[in-house]
């Protein structure tokens, strides 16, 4: 069986709390582990967590990519698309949500179309009306 993880188990592994959901969760990521399954968090997922860890758990921007970035390279888990884990890099330029949404498109092999100057510095991003 593969699993997807939602926003509210990854928060959990990554916050511990609630500890007894947090045990579940923990466990539940051993047996998949241990038993070879597959483990996929989307770009989705890491954007609401992201958030939520901002802005819910009052934890700084960077530290909550830094978490993310440990667990997207942790070796028990799949981030979907792959090029998300660019996204969760420290950048001065577009925040991270755009950077998601860049990723996600150039998983898709399409340009990012955009008016926003950070985002249209983003390797094969697209700025309308810029000359």
């Amino acid at each position: 069986m593969s699993l997807g993880l939602d926003t509210t188990v990854l928060l959990r592994l990554l916050t511990g709390e609630p500890a007894r959901e947090a045990s579940l969760a923990r466990a539940r990521l051993e047996r998949a582990y241990a038993a070879r399954e597959r483990v996929v968090v989307t770009d989705l997922v890491l954007a609401e967590a992201y958030f939520a860890l901002h802005y819910h758990y009052g934890i700084a921007k960077e530290e909550a990519r830094s978490h993310l970035r440990r667990m997207a390279g942790s070796g028990i888990l799949t981030v979907s698309p792959p090029e998300a884990v660019w996204a969760l890099d420290a950048s001065a330029g577009a925040g991270l949500a755009d950077r998601l949404i860049h990723a996600r498109h150039r998983a898709e092999g399409v340009a990012t179309l955009t008016f926003d100057r950070k985002v249209a510095a983003l390797e094969g991003a697209v700025r309308l009306g810029s000359r």
